[in-house]
């Protein structure tokens, strides 16, 4: 992976990071990073997901998911990090990726759709719940499960269970003999991507799951104590800096329709981990080029308060523009939609920087397996990075905890803190249409 935080330096950005600044930054790096290395070693929670890429069991997770390797769909049911890190990779690296189908919310009319367009016999199902008790998982797993059972398909021999030790899921994985995998200690659900939380979808699609480990192993290798020799943390820290002068938003842009999940992942990632005591960027998740005819206008012209991340692979298919045979499209001659692509992302960061909005500007090889798992990994690294300089606590979730909390009173009728606060909360009716 490669980093360039050139258009984001404060002689060409407003907001921006001199290069002393990043020289005294460097040391807090330093440092931040022995913390880290000290909790990788320790397997502290949290930390214990750098270390993934070599204590995830690559040959478990094909054995568990053999009974249903010749499934022409996988549905998963889970929520945030126990779905979208799976679809990530389908989205980048499946053949077809349309034959991942998720269930991680639980609108009705959704979830209809969804299951009366699956040839169920032909589908396999890849519950994830950590606990065993996240509500709309198990929601939606009973109503797939009865689907199943009304069209007469076996939803046993079909179902593969990704949990904790105990809960209700791993008590109903044992009692039908259901195929199960660990959910790795310590690990936050938006951590576990390159585990069997993230791996299962992957492996039954027929993804290289070595190739997207040994990735992230590449990149664990490469952390080091400085920000000028590791990728990862020299966007982290410029991440950081910037935020510290004002880039509230932080505005992801990847420049290839199948790393489009991607920015969602990273949406969560950089949210749930970063957004606590007042601080954290707003993440954005915008693609390119698509959304230079929209979003980049605001980017470039709105409030100095957003950093915008462009990513993109270098090896790209060739895909030939034809000769037009106007004279007024002779500009595309002899070109193709890479370089087209290309040209658009070279002039993104050009539009930014001739504006003073700063811009970072990521790079991996090619599109492929082992890209994506040092892209995973590097860009979780990043973000414990900005919470070690930032002094919050990365890997907890306290308002989301709340509202499950919350919504689990609702559904019990229990009299609990929470859900008094969601009788008492304020309404101020403007019109009811009448």
């Amino acid at each position: 992976m490669h980093v360039d935080i050139g258009a984001a330096l404060g002689t060409v950005a407003e907001p921006g990071i001199d290069e002393a600044e990043l020289e005294e930054l460097d040391e807090r790096v330093a440092e931040a990073h022995e913390r880290i290395a000290a909790g990788r070693g320790d397997d502290e929670f949290g930390y214990a997901a750098l270390n993934l890429p070599e204590r995830t069991d690559a040959d478990a997770i094909r054995e568990a998911v053999s009974p249903v390797s010749d499934a022409e769909y996988v549905l998963t049911v889970g929520i945030g990090g126990s779905a979208l890190g799976a679809k990530t990779i389908t989205a980048a690296l499946a053949e077809d990726p349309e034959r991942h189908v998720v269930l991680d919310n639980v609108d009705p009319e959704h979830v209809e759709r969804t299951l009366s367009d699956l040839p169920l016999s032909e589908t396999a199902v890849n519950v994830v719940s950590k606990s065993g008790t996240t509500a709309e998982t198990l929601a939606n797993f009973l109503v797939v499960r009865d689907v199943y059972e009304y069209r007469d398909v076996d939803w046993t021999e079909r179902t593969v269970v990704t949990t904790g030790e105990s809960g209700p899921l791993r008590e109903l994985a044992d009692e039908e003999d259901l195929p199960t995998l660990p959910v790795p200690d310590g690990v936050p659900g938006r951590f576990s991507a390159l585990s069997s939380v993230g791996l299962v979808p992957p492996a039954i699609l027929g993804v290289d799951i070595e190739e997207l480990l040994a990735g992230g192993a590449d990149a664990a290798d490469g952390l080091g104590p400085s920000l000028f020799e590791t990728p990862a943390y020299a966007y982290g820290a410029v991440a950081y800096a910037l935020e510290e002068r004002g880039a509230a938003v932080n505005a992801f842009m990847p420049y290839a329709e199948r790393l489009e999940v991607f920015a969602e992942w990273f949406a969560q990632l950089w949210a749930e981990s970063l957004g606590k005591e007042g601080r954290g960027q707003t993440p954005a998740r915008a693609l390119g080029a698509t959304d230079q005819h929209s979003q980049l206008q605001l980017y470039r012209a709105g409030p100095r308060d957003k950093v915008v991340t462009v990513v993109r692979p270098r090896e790209r298919a060739d895909v030939p523009v034809p000769d037009a045979g106007h004279e007024s499209l002779s500009y595309l001659a002899g070109t193709d939609l890479g370089e087209l692509l290309d040209a658009e992302y070279d002039a993104t960061v050009a539009s930014l920087s001739a504006a003073d909005r700063p811009a970072v500007e990521i790079e991996i090889d090619s599109l492929d397996a082992r890209s994506l798992g040092e892209l995973l990994y590097a860009t979780e690294a990043a973000c414990v990075l900005v919470g070690e300089l930032a002094g919050v606590e990365t890997f907890t979730q306290p308002a989301v905890e709340w509202g499950k909390r919350a919504a689990r009173g609702l559904l019990s009728g229990e009299d609990t803190e929470e859900t008094r606060t969601v009788d008492e909360r304020p309404s101020y009716l403007i019109s009811d249409g009448d």
